[in-house]
């Protein structure tokens, strides 16, 4: 009985890249220091808020939207790290 022949595959190529994706380097080192500067002011106008708030005039005049700015601020430092790298 006749062999069959063995089919060989071509070596793999990978495919060209129509587009190549942009990489970026490593984040500004000022960037850290911004996005952490307004991590801790949110967190700071938390603190005193709770501690000295109706002490201080114009904190005292915001009342509940203390804590909108505060966690408005936590909130955009946290956002600032998906840009980080």
């Amino acid at each position: 009985m006749p062999k069959s022949k063995v089919r060989r595959k071509p070596a793999y190529t990978p495919p060209p890249q129509a587009a190549a994706a942009k990489t970026s380097g490593p984040s500004h080192p000022a960037y850290v220091g911004i996005m952490l500067g307004i991590g801790l002011l949110g967190l700071a106008w938390l603190v005193v808020n709770y501690l000295a708030g109706e002490k201080i005039p114009f904190m005292a005049e915001l009342g509940g939207y203390n804590f909108l700015i505060g966690f408005g601020l936590v909130v955009i430092a946290l956002l600032m790290t998906m840009k980080w790298r």
